[in-house]
């Protein structure tokens, strides 16, 4: 009977490991709105730091996330 409780201590030891970062996430976490980053986009463009199509281009890329 102890071989069989030592064994089940274990293996509830190890899921229980498992769980607490076993696995991978990730999280993304941007610092910025997608309203900022539009304003940013559309002075980079009036400073004539990127074209007009990369502008709609990243433009249209923001408004559909």
């Amino acid at each position: 009977m102890t071989r069989f409780t030592t064994g089940a201590v274990m293996i509830v030891a190890l899921l229980g490991m498992s769980a607490c970062g076993g696995g991978k996430t990730t999280t993304n976490v941007s610092g910025t709105t997608t309203g900022q980053e539009l304003t940013d986009l559309k002075a980079a463009l009036d400073n004539g730091i990127i074209t007009e199509s990369e502008y709609e281009k990243k433009r249209k890329e923001l408004l559909k996330n």
